[in-house]
């Protein structure tokens, strides 16, 4: 793997895998490619526990890549402050194995942030594999926007005024900007933000670690920027799909959990009622279509899911 000249800065990539090994395949091969338009001075792989060969495949087709192997899924922000703790480069960017980068997007990110020495992370425009854009910056959510996004309510009114705040609908995909934070996929971190903030935090399993990360970074002076020249295509969701049941516990844990740090024990209390609400009435209702015989398959996986939500531990102690 090339080095980085001298006088250039130097980039780190961190990768966390569980499961994906065709995506990571994907993935490394366009981090490659890209080696060709910006240095990348190391890549390091930390798969967790996966039992689809990724660990073989990287080690027999990618060995310059670092790999680092967990003996158990250690989650995405267990997973990613490994691999930070092991990289060397003065600025970091931690992906998703379900990305894969386009042209010198590498560069344009580094290139930026170089020029803007007040900004602590960086991050591309989001594309699904079709090529339309993918929402990836965000507002900070208020206590509202916990009841209006990713929830009952969001299914029933989609287009809601605090779900449309949160996404920014009001800017435009293509205009370069300051945000509150972004959607972690890709995420280009400068090296002294990150000794500054602070790791992710670990108590989030998955989701929101990027949040609380950008509210931290943003907190301790630095501004998290929005560079949409370069652009990086996202799978989404193709590690955590393959549990549904779990990647909606998850989910909604960390939903809890955020809202309490950040806004108090009431209203992470009033959350997860509104939570407890909205789970039992999809499952009463997926329960009376199945007893009418309306898709019985797909409603009998329905009423396991929210079996599982309801039964987790979304409704135990979050700290």
């Amino acid at each position: 793997m090339p080095a980085t000249s001298a006088a250039g800065p130097d980039l780190s990539i961190v990768i966390v895998n569980w499961n994906v090994c065709a995506l990571l395949r994907r993935c490394l091969h366009s981090i490659l490619a890209t080696m060709g338009v910006w240095p990348v001075s190391e890549v390091i792989v930390v798969d967790c526990a996966s039992a689809d060969g990724s660990v073989a495949m990287v080690q027999r087709e990618f060995p310059s890549v670092r790999l680092l192997s967990a003996s158990e899924n250690l989650g995405y922000a267990r997973g990613a402050n490994w691999g930070v703790a092991q990289a060397a480069g003065r600025y970091l960017m931690i992906m998703n194995p379900d990305t894969e980068i386009v042209d010198d997007a590498l560069a344009t990110l580094v290139h930026y942030m170089e020029a803007h020495p007040g900004v602590g992370a960086v991050g591309p425009q989001l594309r699904y594999a079709d090529g339309s854009a993918q929402p990836s910056r965000r507002r900070f959510p208020t206590p509202m926007t916990a009841f209006w996004e990713s929830t009952l309510l969001q299914q029933w009114f989609p287009r809601n005024r605090f779900a449309q705040h949160y996404y920014m609908v009001d800017q435009p995909a293509d205009l370069t900007q300051p945000v509150d934070w972004l959607v972690g996929a890709a995420l280009m971190i400068r090296r002294a933000a990150w000794e500054q903030v602070g790791p992710l935090d670990e108590g989030y399993f998955m989701y929101f670690e990027e949040l609380d990360w950008c509210r931290r970074c943003r907190a301790a002076g630095w501004e998290v920027h929005y560079v949409p020249q370069a652009v990086v295509i996202h799978h989404e969701g193709k590690s955590s799909g393959q549990v549904p049941a779990a990647r909606t516990v998850r989910f909604q844990r960390s939903k809890v959990r955020y809202f309490r740090k950040y806004h108090g024990a009431a209203w992470a209390f009033l959350i997860r009622v509104f939570l407890f609400i909205t789970f039992s009435l999809q499952l009463v209702a997926e329960t009376a279509k199945w007893l009418i015989g309306h898709k019985r398959p797909l409603r009998r996986e329905r009423m396991s899911a929210y079996w599982q939500v309801l039964r987790s531990s979304l409704f135990g102690d979050i700290r």
